[in-house]
């Protein structure tokens, strides 16, 4: 997957619009939508807030890893 795709994706799983998004990433909807599509490339700086707007790795939004978060254990017991 490519990480414009997991931006897409983690934004609707969040049911945000990307008018919420670009508002907290402090840039146009139609900036925002670029990153999106990858037709911008999109900074450290706003990679970070989205990271942690989704608590998810820099690492899992640019497809290095398929898990979320690292530092959380995947065995989780009920």
């Amino acid at each position: 997957m490519k990480f414009y795709s997991r931006l897409k994706s983690l934004r609707q799983e969040a049911k945000l619009s990307q008018a919420d998004v670009a508002k907290i990433l402090q840039c146009s909807q139609v900036g925002y939508g670029m990153y999106e599509l990858g037709k911008r490339k999109i900074s450290i700086e706003k990679m970070i807030v989205l990271a942690k707007l989704y608590h998810v790795s820099m690492d899992y939004i640019v497809g290095v890893s398929d898990k979320r978060n690292p530092n959380q254990s995947e065995d989780v017991e009920l």
